[in-house]
């Protein structure tokens, strides 16, 4: 999911709490297709902004369950206006495969005059051009079950059954207080909503420190759907949620706990290198121009600090579980060397 401004512009959220528009678009793409839309190689496209921390989630899990091949991903550049994410990355400033320049086109192709926000990730059926599904959530968990016949050989699991509830447990407290909690203190239209959200968002973040300080994972012992949703807030943090959302008690960078997990993750094929941080800074700081009039863009911070050693090792755990992990990225979904501390590492 993503966030639109409201119809003057604005991200802040009026004079008191912000509340995110949790409504989406519920078609599934199953391997029944009972909702119309059966799981086929070719037969979809994933359309994503490196920017959003919910579509990198989607980028992450389509990568680690080695699904390139069957499922297509557009990237939209990491700005946007009123009416939509654009494929100005694109030649011609049009996506090659649906032929479009914003994103909008295929949300009113199947629902016209569309009136929630335009959103990623998206997956878009590539022969009408039709969004089919933006529920960022149930998406990736549909990635890791629907799609299990196309997965690559060595394909972690990271829904795994008899763990399922408590990764839901886990990711409900994560995202009501950190995920969504860095957006509800960003765009907060009140200094009390602002200090219940921060209150809240730190809170949660020394849960999480003491809960991964004697394990490397956030449950059982590899990784799982939980640290996928938690590593791309924790990826965007010192970068942008710190200045720009005000979520200032601390850096990342100064939580130990957390700074080893997250570091421990980005050097882990697909987490590090479907980040762009380029594109990250580029979106919330041009974007946002109510929070941030001048839309500069930071220039740190430093980011080699996310390929020094961890030390999470010592807490045993196996990444990919009985699984490998992925090969790289091709050269068409690689993220330039300028956006991220990989590209003198490569």
């Amino acid at each position: 999911m993503w966030d639109m401004p409201t119809k003057t512009g604005s991200y802040i959220a009026g004079d008191g709490e912000f509340t995110r528009d949790q409504r989406y678009i519920a078609t599934r793409v199953t391997a029944d297709g009972r909702d119309g839309f059966p799981v086929e190689p070719g037969r979809y496209r994933l359309v994503v902004s490196r920017a959003c921390p919910w579509a990198n989630r989607a980028i992450i899990v389509r990568r680690l369950l080695g699904l390139e091949d069957v499922l297509s991903m557009g990237v939209a550049g990491p700005t946007h206006d009123a009416r939509s994410w654009t494929f100005d990355l694109d030649p011609g400033g049009r996506d090659p495969v649906l032929g479009m320049e914003r994103l909008q086109e295929a949300y009113f192709r199947r629902f016209p005059g569309y009136e929630r926000g335009i959103t990623v990730p998206a997956i878009v059926e590539e022969s009408t051009g039709r969004v089919v599904t933006n529920d960022y959530a149930q998406m990736t968990i549909d990635l890791s079950l629907e799609w299990t016949a196309f997965h690559r050989q060595g394909a972690p699991v990271l829904y795994p059954p008899d763990a399922r509830a408590e990764i839901d447990e886990v990711n409900a407290v994560v995202f009501a207080d950190v995920n969504n909690g860095v957006y509800r203190c960003g765009f907060a239209g009140s200094q009390a909503a602002y200090e219940d959200a921060y209150g809240r968002l730190f809170a949660r973040l020394d849960w999480l420190s003491a809960r991964l300080e004697g394990r490397r994972y956030l449950v059982g012992d590899t990784i799982t759907e939980a640290d996928v949703r938690l590593f791309t807030t924790l990826a965007r943090f010192d970068a942008v949620y710190h200045g720009h959302f005000k979520c200032n008690r601390e850096k990342l960078s100064e939580m130990p706990v957390l700074w080893a997990y997250a570091r421990d993750l980005f050097q882990t094929p697909g987490f590090g290198d479907t980040t762009d941080f380029d594109h990250i800074k580029r979106h919330y700081y041009e974007v946002h121009r109510d929070i941030n009039p001048t839309g500069i863009v930071p220039a740190g911070p430093d980011l080699a600090g996310w390929l020094t050693p961890h030390g999470r090792e010592a807490l045993g755990g196996r990444p990919f579980g009985d699984g490998t992990p992925p090969g790289p990225p091709s050269a068409a979904e690689t993220v330039p060397a300028g956006h991220t501390p990989l590209g003198d590492a490569r």
